[in-house]
């Protein structure tokens, strides 16, 4: 994994992806993604309101997070001007104190581990990079597909509240994790 620091943003790149900062040009890929079906099965939010949905990946996409944060929206190689979706590292619920890591990507892509890849891009760069503590992700008991890629990127199940499995990911370089 390469991370290149721009002068605003870090752009990561594995084997077979580039991951670079979302902006408003994904954003009718984001759209789309979202209404494909089972993107957003075990995701609560806005999905079916069309103003609403929209308002909320705009608001998201134009968010502010502090370095080294954000989403990032992912792109093979052997496509790159094709999006396949975002992964994400934000304060839990864009509230804290814990921060998340998150993916979601479009169908065409699922089951050929894009997913682990580009999350997996976002491990040392959260601790490493940003010290971080650990990671988290909340993930419906349900989606399995999800609970895959957190398995393989090293997350252990720690709790099961209200239906969501959360999911962590310790510093090792930190006795505080």
């Amino acid at each position: 994994m390469t991370a290149l620091r721009g002068t605003s943003a870090m752009i990561f790149e594995t084997n077979r992806l580039i991951l670079r900062p979302r902006t408003m040009d994904d954003f009718d890929d984001c759209i789309v993604m979202d209404k494909a079906p089972g993107v957003v099965d075990f995701i609560p939010g806005p999905w079916e309101r069309e103003r609403e949905h929209r308002a909320f990946v705009r608001t998201r996409i134009n968010a502010h997070y502090s370095d080294g944060f954000g989403y990032w929206s992912v792109f093979a190689k052997s496509a790159p001007n094709t999006f396949m979706g975002w992964v994400l590292l934000i304060p839990e619920d864009t509230v804290g104190p814990d921060v998340e890591i998150g993916w979601r990507l479009h169908p065409d892509y699922w089951g050929n581990g894009f997913a682990s890849e580009a999350a997996l891009a976002l491990v040392p760069h959260a601790f490493e990079t940003l010290n971080l503590p650990r990671i988290v992700a909340g993930i419906d008991q349900r989606n399995h597909g999800s609970i895959g890629v957190a398995r393989k990127i090293g997350m252990t199940c720690r709790s099961k509240p209200d239906g969501y499995d959360v999911y962590v990911i310790e510093n090792p370089q930190r006795s505080d994790a």
